[in-house]
């Protein structure tokens, strides 16, 4: 049976002055359902991420959850929906542990987050939660390293986990592969596999070993637009994506 759509656009554009960086996007995205969206640099796959996270407010177009308008919410909202966002820049805190990143993440979804005369350690719930997003992220071994002593990979596992930390339906990944190495990326793909199984999944990502290997729906933008949205085999004989990526006949490499 196939998924109720939970995050979707309709007519979503964005200008910056004259230029429309995201033009009259529609989308849909389905829990346990990996949906990538690609295309050349400059398609507009982060504008239209930021368009859904809240990071940026829509010129045009409505973003809806489920079948609540969320459309121009701000990012705290829109997380605590059960939205969560990694960025293309990994941001984490580098000082602390894996474990203490998480915990400040799940430490936002207290009704008072900000309480500062009772130790952090002492918040059972907190604790868990971060725990659980360590080991859903495949980091259960490193929860007490400081992240700045982990490998780009586990840095980018840890950004996941503070994610998964806020309790999230809906994952929103930015290049969650970039300047990884084959066995980072791997590992990376099979993770996202995994998570897969309890949330839906947006990825832009610029991989497309990666991309076909775990996509279950492919949109295509290009020039702000979309350009098509099918299965990754539709997608990997479509003549008009391959001439939007590579100007010539050649097939989508896998």
């Amino acid at each position: 049976m196939t998924e109720a759509v939970i995050l979707g656009t309709r007519g979503l554009t964005r200008h910056f002055g004259g230029l429309a960086a995201v033009k009259d996007v529609s989308l849909e995205c389905r829990m346990r359902e990996v949906h990538a969206v690609i295309g050349p640099n400059g398609a507009g796959k982060t504008t239209l991420l930021n368009m859904l996270s809240g990071d940026l407010r829509p010129s045009a177009g409505t973003v809806f959850f489920g079948e609540q308008d969320i459309t121009g919410l701000e990012p705290d909202r829109i997380s605590k929906l059960g939205i969560g966002r990694s960025y293309q820049k990994t941001n984490v805190f580098l000082p602390l542990t894996a474990f203490e990143n998480c915990r400040l993440a799940a430490q936002s979804r207290l009704k008072n987050p900000m309480r500062f005369f009772r130790p952090a350690l002492s918040y059972r719930e907190v604790n868990e939660a971060a725990e659980r997003a360590l080991a859903a992220a495949g980091l259960e071994g490193r929860s007490a390293t400081p992240v700045a002593a982990l490998s780009h990979g586990e840095q980018r596992q840890v950004e996941i986990a503070m994610t998964l930390a806020t309790l999230p339906s809906v994952l929103l990944l930015d290049e969650p592969l970039a300047g990884m190495g084959a066995e980072e990326s791997e590992r990376i793909v099979e993770l996202l596999r995994k998570l897969a199984a309890d949330h839906a999944i947006l990825l832009v990502e610029h991989d497309m070993d990666a991309v076909f290997a775990v996509a279950d729906v492919l949109t295509v933008m290009v020039n702000g637009m979309v350009l098509e949205s099918a299965t990754p085999e539709k997608i990997r004989a479509s003549r008009a994506v391959q001439e939007a990526y590579l100007g010539t006949g050649e097939s989508v490499h896998e």
